[in-house]
């Protein structure tokens, strides 16, 4: 079984980082044969200073080393050094209906928020379809907000398949049945991680480098002391029982209680049944 994924390397990297992959990449290390890349290409989109960008590919290979990856057990390496993964980003593109696109969950996030994308992020799906067919992955470890990206690769790779293999069948893409040709670009799956939740920002919205919402987490004590914070909450009393989070928080927010899910997700059981009493009780 392979399995692959990856982290974008354009900025430090946050506990959003580690909750939303980076752990699930060392727990997985040891149940196939993981490809596991940092995504200096797709940063390209955000980071233009050649240094920086250097700096930040050179970090987050010491985050995945530092917490965990075993180089023996998996193959970390830099997205860029692999060419043919732009080949197959371009052969792709010509295949992606344009209203695909269009529904991308980045691009739509990013023109509701008055952003006028550049090419590189509109095309971004594209690019990540192919990191992912280009290794023949059976698994992506995803979250759910992230299972579009695996639904584009699946169905641009049976675009492709369709019209360049002679004989393939998206009934049959392994060519299993006589007179069938298996595709070229393997269908990959998604391996939902339930237990992984969204990481909300100290805003509350989904926690992205590119919202300025993050906690480091390798930063300095101080900044990660201010970051802390600075978590949103509301104007109930500290004495007060405090509002639980609501399964539909406000648009463009994940967590309209962030500091109680974030404390859900970092605490061990045992003390977080403790914050959850006085969270519902009330009182320091």
């Amino acid at each position: 079984m392979r399995i692959l994924s990856g982290v974008q390397s354009s900025g430090r990297l946050h506990i959003g980082n580690y909750y939303g992959a980076l752990r699930q990449f060392v727990q997985l290390q040891d149940e196939g044969e993981g490809y596991y890349f940092i995504a200096n290409l797709h940063a390209l989109t955000t980071v233009r200073d050649p240094k920086a960008a250097l700096a930040l590919t050179r970090e987050a290979a010491m985050a995945y080393l530092s917490l965990g990856l075993d180089p023996k057990k998996a193959v970390l390496f830099r997205q860029s050094d692999v060419r043919e993964v732009l080949e197959l980003y371009w052969i792709l593109g010509t295949v992606t209906p344009h209203a695909h696109l269009e529904r991308a969950h980045s691009y739509k996030d990013k023109v509701a928020k008055g952003i006028s994308p550049d090419f590189g992020l509109f095309a971004y799906p594209v690019l990540m379809a192919a990191d992912i067919l280009l290794y023949s992955a059976d698994f992506v470890p995803v979250g759910k907000d992230q299972i579009q990206h695996i639904e584009f690769a699946r169905d641009w790779a049976v675009k492709f398949n369709t019209q360049y293999v002679p004989g393939y069948d998206p009934a049959d893409p392994e060519g299993k049945e006589r007179g069938h040709a298996p595709g070229i670009l393997k269908l990959p799956s998604a391996r939902i991680q339930e237990t992984t939740q969204t990481v909300p920002g100290v805003d509350g919205q989904k926690m992205s480098k590119s919202y300025g919402n993050t906690i480091e987490l390798f930063g300095d004590e101080k900044e990660i002391k201010k970051r802390i914070m600075s978590i949103k909450t509301d104007s109930t009393p500290v004495d007060a029982p405090k509002p639980l989070p609501t399964q539909s928080p406000p648009p463009g927010l994940v967590s309209d209680a962030p500091l109680y899910d974030l404390l859900k997700l970092m605490l061990p059981e045992s003390e977080f049944a403790e914050v959850d009493a006085t969270w519902r009780a009330g009182g320091k």
